[in-house]
């Protein structure tokens, strides 16, 4: 093969040296080769010269009417003109068939969130494509694995934001969407950058433009769903994880790059809220003659909410919803004791709270969507009562099944109130660290070495546990687990008469 391929050089390079002796009739014989020296070493020491890669000017090779042509943006099927990415897909070479890259298709880039889009990236956001690493091959693919990096951020986010729209209200949950998006925008930029590789169009562009670019690229602006069966969230395994801060949401709106995020998490160490959790029961269902015998015997089970545990900011709505839920029950607790017209107070109390809490505590409207459902007189507590997590008043009824591993609550209660007649602290010290998936097996391993010892021990037992002792070994371990278990449901009931505030937030 290197044979062959030499001797069709070493052919051409004759009868190119023929034809120039050919067309040559004044000098048949050797001509002397001249070249100016100093011009050549000026081109040599240029920085742009040709020992060196630059970009193609071409303004050098073409006319200026050719270039005009060429920057024209081609048109669609329809007569629109075609986006870069668009442009960009379409072209290959004729002679060959689809490129590999069409194999792994990738919806990229994402829209710009917005007031129209948002109820669509929250409620479709499991119909949406995400791209684990097995997608691609193991090698090559290197901007479509960025981009799908970039779509796996932001949906990744979008969900921490998404979180936030019930409780912070839709404008606080936008801004947080905005600060996601404009970040894996920045992030996929930044790392485009920084490889030898053919820049995204819309990564040359800096700040608004660049952003309304990525923008009008989006394939699925609307964010509609695209799967047919629920997409799985994956690992996060990003670098630039996102922090979202309600602060920023105030005034001026700061544009998040990676570098910022960096500095802002060097300077704040609290925890973020991605991993905190809404836990409130709200709106509470409307009394009516079917619920009020429930409403009024369940009461001490239902939580009340204190809302000094909430961040300073950011969990405004939150904090209304639990105030709102509060002065309700205190209502709801002076109507239980009326013998005649119980359901008509709490009826009327229920109305008065919700209408109070749609004006808010600065005079204007709620961001909340039952609040603005007032085309009919009954709209607004429909709607509420449809909301309502819990409409029937069918959820406070304790559910909870006690296990022995409630002992990590109450055995203070029991110590003081409903001893045993032995210590607890071998239960307490040896199983409550442990994580909950561990806490069955080790009061179970507990409850017999703790058998065994009070059976084996000549101290004198109360009669409960010398009843138990009687019996044989296999049986002993769970008569003293039910002297337990009376004890631990004895105090639980104690804990729930306290009704103590918890936080809305966990």
């Amino acid at each position: 093969m290197g044979s062959s391929r030499a001797l069709v050089c070493s052919t051409a390079f004759v009868l190119v040296l023929l034809s120039s002796a050919s067309q040559d009739e004044h000098n048949d014989g050797q001509r002397e080769l001249t070249f100016d020296h100093d011009k050549t070493l000026q081109e040599m020491q240029r920085p742009d010269s040709f020992m060196y890669q630059r970009p193609l000017d071409l303004s050098e090779m073409l006319s200026p009417e050719e270039i005009q042509m060429m920057e024209q943006r081609p048109l669609d099927h329809e007569g629109n003109p075609m986006s870069p990415a668009k442009r960009r897909s379409n072209f290959r070479p004729r002679s060959f068939g689809a490129l590999p890259a069409q194999q792994y298709p990738v919806q990229f880039p994402l829209a710009r969130p917005s007031s129209d889009n948002l109820p669509a990236i929250c409620l479709h956001g499991d119909q949406r494509p995400l791209y684990p690493g097995s997608y691609f091959p193991p090698s090559g693919f290197g901007q479509l694995r960025r981009k799908a990096r970039a779509v796996n951020n932001a949906e990744s986010w979008f969900r921490s934001c998404c979180q936030q729209k019930e409780t912070s209200g839709e404008e606080v949950a936008l801004c947080c969407a905005t600060q996601a998006w404009e970040l894996s925008v920045n992030s996929f930029c930044e790392e485009d950058q920084s490889v030898k590789d053919l820049l995204y169009e819309c990564c040359y562009d800096r700040g608004s433009d660049r952003f309304n670019c990525f923008d009008s690229d989006a394939p699925n602006p609307s964010y509609g769903p695209t799967e047919e069966l629920p997409v799985p969230p994956l690992p996060s395994t990003s670098t630039d994880s996102f922090s979202f801060d309600p602060n920023t949401c105030q005034g001026q709106r700061t544009v998040m790059t990676p570098y910022a995020v960096r500095e802002s998490r060097r300077k704040k160490v609290k925890k973020p809220f991605t991993t905190q959790k809404v836990d409130i029961s709200f709106p509470p269902g409307r009394p009516t003659a079917d619920t009020i015998e429930s409403l009024c015997n369940n009461q001490k089970l239902r939580p009340l909410y204190t809302v000094k545990c909430l961040p300073g900011s950011g969990f405004e709505l939150l904090a209304h919803q639990a105030k709102s839920v509060n002065r309700i029950e205190k209502g709801f607790k002076q109507c239980c004791k009326k013998k005649q017209g119980a359901l008509k107070c709490a009826d009327q109390k229920w109305r008065e709270e919700l209408d109070k809490f749609c004006v808010g505590e600065k005079g204007g409207q709620v961001d909340f969507h039952c609040c603005s459902a007032a085309e009919g007189e009954n709209d607004r507590y429909d709607c509420f009562q449809s909301t309502s997590p819990d409409p029937h008043y069918n959820m406070t009824t304790p559910t909870e099944e006690l296990s022995l591993s409630k002992i990590c609550d109450t055995h203070k209660i029991i110590k003081k109130k409903f001893p045993v007649g032995f210590p607890l602290k071998s239960f307490v010290s040896q199983c409550c660290p442990l994580p909950e998936q561990d806490k069955a097996s080790c009061f179970v391993q507990t409850l017999r070495d703790k058998s065994e010892k009070l059976c084996s021990s000549k101290k004198a037992s109360p009669p409960a546990v010398r009843r138990c002792c009687r019996t044989s070994s296999e049986e002993s371990p769970q008569c003293i687990s039910k002297i337990l278990m009376d004890a631990v449901t004895k105090a639980t009931n104690v804990l729930r008469q306290k009704k103590k505030k918890r936080c809305p937030l966990s």
